[in-house]
């Protein structure tokens, strides 16, 4: 490309669960290795959908989205837009059907062919679908392009086993596929190296990993494992299936001191009638085990959880059990979801549907009581102290309430106020402070004197500086090595 050559720009616009989160990672590397800068929302050259296909409102979302966009291709020649993930897996021509003005449409295994899709669009002036029915190469391969310098996503597997009736992920991800654990540490040893010290593990029922290489133990395992890489200081996991969840994870969580003690366990519904409808492999009982068992070994673990209402066939005795469960449980954060009929999934052919105004009752009722619960956890912790791993833009209300925000050990959301006097924390740092005030879905912490409250500045601080630095061109400062080139060294694993 010469001097004169404008270089295209991208936006990629992501829908759905964490796992379509670290796709738009991969897509983002993967356009930017090509050559593409990253744009403006709503002014870029290429626009790339990652989308979405659990709920119905995705569909309309994204259809609606490039309705829009129609118009505006027209005005801005050159312009492409792509449309990957879930949704296009399931829908593939339909999309250029709907809308024949999008010029890639491509599928959850093939993400890595988008740069070369874009460019043979663009030379033939047609339309490009690809979709491939497999996944070839895991995509943990692919070049990545990380938002934050101090958590990363890590994908240990890939697809789903399970059959449930209300998915239609499993059609549409395929078969589980699971990494090898060293090829896994390697990649968290290398984001170490970078400065991350917060990791997510990533997989559509991430306990089971290792059923691929006859490994029923492996995610425990794996646990421990990330436990001895030196600088990692935090871990965490999404999602478990109740099913699977084994006791050995249990104690690897609790024996492991840099594995956070949360935990998200979908519960889905408190019925067991439902339960056996949604083909889900346990009952509430177990699933009440699991939950005694995490307590009992982690006391001040925090739980989360998924819900559906409304699923075909929901009684009112159904709901009631579901809001029993809820209330034994003491959730600290619940999503709830309206059950949304998918095409393609059984239970879109299940005759006894309900009537939407029987589902959004019980829904505001459920909504009601899980708020209660949440904001009644929350208010046990005012006077305790959280250490609080400080977040870049997670506080929408940061600059007007002039606080900051970021995750606590058991990943609740947590405002700080600092007093003056006190250097502000960067993304990265972690900061030690005491809860002041509660709400359903975060904590308040506001400290009044310097005494209140501790700030550790940490090497995922000093990689945000860098990065800073090198995003406009000016020395880092204020890092914890005093502005001066910073190495963050390499990680290494601890020996007993």
């Amino acid at each position: 490309m010469n001097s004169t050559t404008k270089q295209r720009t991208y936006e990629v616009r992501t829908y759905g669960c964490q796992m379509n989160v670290h796709d738009s990672e991969r897509l983002a590397g993967l356009l930017e290795d090509a050559g593409y800068v990253e744009g403006e929302f709503d002014n870029s050259d290429v626009v790339v959908f990652n989308t979405c296909a659990v709920r119905e409102n995705a569909d309309n979302k994204l259809y609606g989205t490039l309705g829009i966009l129609a118009t505006k291709k027209k005005e801005h020649p050159g312009m492409q837009i792509a449309v990957g993930g879930c949704l296009a897996q399931k829908d593939r021509q339909t999309i250029l059907d709907r809308a024949p003005w999008v010029d890639v449409v491509f599928g959850t295994h093939n993400i890595g062919s988008l740069p070369a899709l874009l460019e043979r669009a663009r030379h033939n002036e047609e339309a490009q679908l690809e979709i491939v029915e497999s996944l070839e190469n895991f995509p943990s391969n692919l070049p990545t392009k990380r938002d934050s310098t101090y958590a990363a996503w890590v994908s240990i597997s890939v697809g789903c086993n399970n059959t449930c009736t209300f998915c239609i992920v499993p059609s549409l991800r395929g078969k589980e596929r699971d990494r090898r654990p060293g090829e896994i540490l390697a990649e968290i040893a290398s984001l170490v190296q970078e400065g991350v010290i917060e990791i997510t593990l990533l997989g559509q029922n991430v306990n089971t990993y290792g059923v691929e290489f006859g490994d029923r133990g492996a995610f425990a395992k794996l646990l421990r494992a990330c436990g001895q890489i030196e600088g990692l200081e935090r871990v965490r996991f999404t999602s478990p299936h109740p099913a699977a969840f084994t006791d050995d994870v249990i104690e690897a969580m609790a024996e492991t001191p840099n594995v956070m003690p949360s935990l998200h366990m979908p519960l889905q519904s408190g019925s067991d009638s439902i339960l056996k409808a949604m083909k889900r492999s346990y009952r509430s009982e177990k699933y009440l085990g699991i939950l005694d068992r995490v307590r009992a070994a982690m006391p001040d673990a925090a739980i989360t959880t998924d819900i559906i209402v409304g699923f075909p066939g929901e009684t009112e005795q159904d709901f009631l059990d579901t809001m029993t469960v809820v209330e034994k449980s003491r959730f600290a954060a619940s999503y709830t979801f309206q059950y949304s009929k998918r095409p393609g999934t059984p239970a879109a052919e299940f005759d006894d549907q309900l009537p939407k105004h029987v589902v959004q009752e019980r829904y505001e009722r459920l909504l009601a009581q899980v708020n209660d619960i949440a904001w009644k956890e929350n208010q046990k912790l005012i006077g305790t102290e959280v250490e609080v791993l400080i977040a870049n833009n997670e506080g929408r209300k940061d600059a007007a309430t002039n606080r900051l925000t970021g995750r606590a050990r058991d990943n609740r959301l947590v405002h700080i106020g600092l007093p003056e006097g006190i250097e502000a924390p960067r993304p990265g740092d972690l900061v030690t402070v005491r809860v002041t005030e509660a709400a359903p879905y975060h904590l308040i912490a506001d400290a009044t004197e310097p005494g209140q409250v501790t700030v550790r500045r940490t090497r995922a601080g000093d990689a945000w500086d860098l990065a800073q630095a090198a995003s406009c061109g000016v020395p880092a400062s204020g890092s914890s090595t005093g502005g001066k080139s910073v190495s963050l060294g390499v990680p290494t694993i601890k020996r007993s």
